[in-house]
């Protein structure tokens, strides 16, 4: 595999494993009733996923601009 597709795909990577990671975790709630949880997990997940989508359709945009581009 391409470096450039490497670095686009482990944001993705990344934002999978923050899903199993706070999947894992689970959570409880305390003696007191507050709910205890790791949520901070799931917007970083969502943030790590979609910046992997946006930057893989990106360098597949470029990639395909420049085998199509005309030759002089």
């Amino acid at each position: 595999m391409k470096k450039k597709y490497m670095f686009a795909t482990l944001p993705i990577l990344l934002g999978v494993l923050c899903f199993i990671i706070f999947s894992f975790i689970g959570s409880y709630v305390a003696e007191d009733g507050t709910l205890v949880e790791p949520f901070f997990l799931v917007p970083i997940g969502y943030l790590l996923f979609f910046a992997g989508i946006i930057s893989l359709l990106i360098i597949g945009v470029q990639t395909m601009m420049k085998k199509f581009r005309p030759r002089n």
